[in-house]
């Protein structure tokens, strides 16, 4: 990768549900040879004397500075999103997404970072998970965008999340400019169908155990993204690759979370000149 190239990965974490611990460890040996540039992280949580704060302790795990924004109190602690990154960010912002009654908290969380000349902007959110929430997805897509726009400018910017949501949905399909919602539109590239047309890309899989409490929700799904707004004639903006990874277990049959996750290496600068 080049130095104005940003790996990406994205991973909800399944909170300090199953073994914890040992789950820390794998998803930190997994993702130490990846050598990502920014970490997106949803369901971390922090529960004083419990559980100490996932996001943080990942992040020290990996040598990559963190940050963190409480969406709610949990179990005496808090749960929330955070954004993992190797360089220091040079600026955080968040904001609450719509909700109803009933229905958990969502934000959306971001940061800008510098790569050489380059600046970019990296956001997750983890958006409301009941099969029946389409409309409330649709208002929290809409959100999100609008964020996203009122903090960049003409820099590149990344999504990644868990959007409890598949390709054909209404919310996914605004998001890749297919629909309109609300009076608007917009574009991002959906990084994994750009390179895999066609393919399942399945992050929410039966084949794996942890699942199977959850499979009143639909199991063998692609839950999990990674948008990046439009590339520009420059080659800011091109998803090099993108792939499903955490999806297998180790020799104890333990896996990273009951959600797979997904890495994409993102062209942020100019395309350099070609020679010949």
């Amino acid at each position: 990768m080049g130095s104005d190239t940003a790996r990406i990965v994205t991973l909800n974490i399944w909170q300090e549900q199953g073994h914890w611990p040992k789950r820390l460890n794998l998803i930190a040996a997994r993702l130490k040879p990846m050598r990502p540039d920014v970490l997106c992280l949803q369901e971390v949580r922090q529960v004083p004397a419990k559980v100490p704060n996932q996001a943080e302790i990942l992040a020290e795990k990996l040598g990559m500075h963190c940050r963190f924004e409480t969406v709610e109190s949990w179990g005496g602690g808090e749960e929330g999103l955070a954004v993992l990154s190797r360089g220091e960010p040079v600026e955080t912002r968040y904001s609450d997404l719509p909700t109803s009654e009933g229905r958990s908290k969502r934000k959306v969380l971001g940061v800008a970072l510098d790569f050489g000349a380059t600046r970019a902007w990296f956001f997750t959110t983890h958006l409301a998970y009941r099969p029946a929430d389409g409309l409330l997805r649709e208002a929290q897509v809409c959100a999100v965008d609008q964020f996203i726009g009122n903090c960049r400018n003409e820099d590149v910017a990344v999504l990644a999340g868990d959007f409890n949501a598949v390709p054909e949905s209404d919310e996914i399909r605004f998001l890749m400019g297919q629909t309109t919602l609300a009076g608007h539109r917009t574009y991002y590239q959906d990084a994994f169908g750009s390179q895999h047309p066609g393919e399942a890309g399945i992050t929410w899989a039966s084949a794996n155990p942890y699942t199977k409490p959850l499979a009143w929700l639909g199991l063998d799904r692609r839950l999990d993204y990674i948008f990046v707004t439009a590339m520009r004639r420059s080659g800011a903006g091109n998803i090099e690759n993108c792939r499903v990874i955490l999806e297998k277990p180790n020799d104890e049959g333990l896996l990273c979370s009951d959600h797979y996750g997904l890495c994409a290496d993102v062209a942020l600068g100019p395309s350099p000149p070609t020679t010949g």
